[in-house]
């Protein structure tokens, strides 16, 4: 059976990664002063910063269910027997809903996926589901290898200020700390599908080295991949890659987060997704 992957663009695949593995992805709605951009495809994360820092009024929105039946729709007439629909934790957004919903009137069957991860901890398990169903699995077989990366996945951040998460209404547990913010820089890490207070640094390069710390105790002495991904800031992501490659003698991905993680996180950011080597 011919098996399509779809996820959606919190998994910060770049194109590079996309022409590799196959992966379909549908655009989350960044709106910018009322207008409607398609993250990834109209506007980047450079762009939401920028607009961030001038103070412009800038929020996001789930795909709607027509996005998704019409990538579905795509799939199929590419010659998809069935599709497998890798998303973003339900606990911060409701695009895991609007796929389900698409999903009702696809041609062909859709198995719809939560993974409770986001950025390339649901990157690395749309990528290895796609490998799954290349390699011959059956659909429930990529499902349970989905699940299964982004479960044994960690997704670790660091963030300038913790306002940008709290606009958003992604702030979770990490709320705790917004009292004191200003006095500190928070880790943050994504536990249960949602984000959670993780450590906290007085400043920002004992943050950054810190996280560093961190990714390395994650990958526990086991073959990993590993992403950074950052929001303005790449000499910050590019030094901790460096660190990384050297630590765990495994080669490291650095990229900018897309248009609609930027939004949360904020300029300055730097994430570090550890996930099981293929």
């Amino acid at each position: 059976m011919s098996i399509a992957v779809v996820t959606d663009s919190t998994a910060c695949l770049t194109p590079e990664m996309v022409s590799d593995s196959n992966v379909g992805v549908v655009p989350i709605h960044v709106i910018v002063d009322g207008r409607t951009y398609y993250d990834g495809l109209d506007i980047s994360g450079d762009e939401v910063a920028a607009a961030l820092k001038r103070g412009a009024s800038v929020s996001t929105s789930k795909p709607t269910p027509q996005q998704f039946l019409d990538a579905y729709t795509a799939a199929a007439d590419s010659g998809a027997e069935a599709i497998l629909s890798v998303h973003v934790s339900a606990a911060l957004s409701g695009t895991y809903d609007s796929a389900r919903l698409g999903a009702r009137d696809s041609r062909v069957p859709v198995t719809v996926v939560d993974t409770h991860s986001i950025a390339m901890g649901l990157g690395f398990a749309a990528m290895a589901a796609s490998r799954a169903a290349g390699g011959g699995a059956t659909v429930e077989e990529a499902a349970e290898v989905a699940r299964t990366t982004a479960a044994r996945s960690q997704v670790l951040f660091y963030v300038d200020t913790l306002e940008f998460l709290r606009r958003g209404g992604r702030i979770g547990k990490a709320s705790a700390w917004l009292g004191g913010a200003l006095r500190v820089k928070p880790l943050l890490h994504v536990v249960d599908g949602e984000v959670a207070p993780l450590e906290k640094a007085r400043t920002a390069n004992r943050a950054l080295g810190r996280l560093t710390d961190l990714a390395v105790e994650a990958a526990g002495g086991q073959p990993v991949q590993v992403a950074v991904q950052h929001l303005q800031a790449a000499e910050r992501a590019e030094a901790m890659a460096q660190q990384l490659r050297e630590k765990l003698t495994t080669d490291v991905v650095v990229c900018e987060v897309t248009a609609v993680m930027g939004v949360h996180v904020g300029p300055g950011c730097v994430a570090v997704t550890v996930a099981p080597a293929p």
